[in-house]
């Protein structure tokens, strides 16, 4: 372990946070900023299409809601880009095309070299191509957006794998539930701000303003991080001398593995828990980015919100997400430190909920028709129910294999995100008409995916160190304050026996 600088000490006393915290809530920041980027163009999608025309004749065919009296704003009027059903989906589907391809190098690249950089410049280049994105779009068209967009996913790629690594190494076992939930709670943060602000700006400022914004605050992130934050604990020049200590006791060794042996792949890919995560991943990624992506062009098509209340109503179901991805994150690491289950049940429960609920509660808000209140209500109670995913099997490449949870992620993450490129295009192409009964037959699909992925996940799951893990790290519980008086309580034997 690295000796720490006299500076670094001096430095840290005016930290009252420890810098495992600090860690966190930049990684949540992270998360927070990456989705705010990623989700910002559903919202505006809605300003930039011109609005279909339905006749009279039509609209018992279409079953598309009338504007609701009470919305002051009326619906969105749209705008001057001819773009079908099937291109708006391509566009929403492309960032996902880049975001799958730097997952695995964005794993490989956080283990052998550390975090912080894998992390931060992903996020920076993602910031840099969302400010670009007006221009793009206004030279290009669809065609130059697109491009951007998966630009876009390139940087963005790196975030989860990056992240993964970062909590292996700061975060101790005892504590992983709450503080990787609040990390992976920055998703359901994000889609709020994102969704909410941008009906707020798309009401108040030109369309191009939400771009600026968004990726201006990925800027300011990322300035601030590479000041704060570190790879593991050996390398943080101003953290805490007892913070330290307490980490080496936890979680066994704090400096980052640089004579990792080569991941073991054939190992990793022919596990059959390895398997159910990935299923896991698959299923919970076909209804987030159902939701995420095109939930604001239900809300815009079908139900005919204006902008600005498809913002807010876009919004409140992540809201509810956000609260029970903490709350289950605290909950999940109580039931294991009272051994009420052990971790893997613990994991395979929480998924559970997080499927088989919003499966359910998807297809209820399809039936609920044009009753506004009704139908934001249902899909707010289906992503709060989605959020207890984030203290299962989110976690479960830190419980199978702490050495290499940076590839698990990326394999599980870079997998599930080609839902990301399938679902919005597959959604484009399944109502051409943007009709109520057309998105029916979308949140059925939604449905059953969810439903058979969580099975394969709760039958076949561990959240067990795996063999291929070659240097298990086994946390164990540890009392600071009776470790520091050790020395102490030393002494005084030594002196009682003479």
């Amino acid at each position: 372990m690295t000796q720490q600088p006299q500076w670094g000490i001096n430095l840290s006393k005016y930290f009252i946070i420890p810098q495992r915290v600090i860690l966190a809530i930049m990684g949540f920041l992270a998360i927070l900023n990456a989705y705010t980027m990623r989700v910002c163009l559903s919202q505006a999608i809605t300003v930039l299409v011109a609005k279909k025309n339905i006749t009279g004749d039509d609209e018992n065919d279409h079953a598309i809601c009338e504007p609701d009296d009470l919305d002051e704003g009326g619906a969105a009027s749209g705008g001057d880009y001819e773009w079908s059903e099937e291109v708006q989906g391509l566009i929403l589907s492309s960032f996902y095309i880049g975001y799958i391809v730097t997952h695995v190098p964005g794993g490989l690249l956080a283990e052998k070299f550390g975090g912080k950089w894998t992390l931060g410049l992903g996020i920076l280049s993602t910031a840099v191509f969302t400010m670009l994105t007006p221009l793009a779009i206004n030279l290009g068209g669809s065609d130059w957006l697109i491009v951007t967009r998966v630009l876009m996913g390139l940087g963005e790629g790196t975030t989860f794998p990056a992240l993964s690594v970062l909590l292996a190494a700061w975060v101790p076992a005892n504590e992983r539930g709450k503080l990787g939930a609040l990390v992976l709670g920055g998703g359901q943060v994000g889609t709020i701000m994102g969704n909410l602000l941008s009906g707020v700006f798309l009401e108040s400022y030109d369309w191009s303003f939400v771009f600026y914004f968004f990726g201006g605050l990925g800027v300011v992130w990322f300035v601030i991080f590479v000041f704060l934050c570190f790879s593991d604990p050996s390398s943080h020049p101003f953290i805490k001398p007892t913070e330290r200590e307490y980490l080496v006791k936890e979680i066994g060794t704090i400096g980052r593995n640089e004579n990792l042996p080569p991941t073991p792949w054939k190992a990793i890919l022919t596990n059959l828990p390895m398997f159910a995560l990935v299923s896991a991943q698959i299923g919970h990624d076909w209804g987030f980015y159902i939701m995420v992506t095109d939930l604001p062009k239900y809300m815009a098509d079908v139900l005919q919100f204006s902008i600005k209340a498809n913002g807010l109503y876009s919004s409140l179901p992540y809201i509810m997400m956000w609260i029970v991805s903490v709350g289950s994150g605290f909950v999940a690491d109580w039931m294991i430190r009272r051994g009420i289950m052990n971790t893997t049940n613990t994991r395979k429960l929480m998924t559970g909920l997080a499927a088989f609920g919003p499966a359910i509660f998807m297809v209820g808000a399809s039936y609920a028709g044009c009753d506004r209140v009704l139908v934001v209500v249902l899909f707010t109670i289906c992503m709060g129910l989605m959020g207890a995913y984030y203290a299962g099997m989110k976690l479960s490449p830190l419980d199978m294999s702490p050495n290499y949870a940076g590839t698990l992620m990326a394999i599980t993450n870079g997998i599930g995100a080609i839902t990301g490129v399938i679902t919005p295009y597959l959604v484009g192409v399944m109502t051409p008409n943007a009709s109520l009964l057309e998105w029916r037959t979308v949140f059925w699909v939604a449905f059953g995916v969810l439903f058979v992925t969580a099975i394969i996940y709760c039958l076949w799951a561990s959240g067990e160190v795996q063999p291929f893990n070659d240097a298990p790290i086994e946390p164990r519980s540890v009392d600071f304050e009776v470790q520091e008086r050790k020395p102490e309580l030393k002494l005084k034997a030594a002196e009682h026996s003479s």
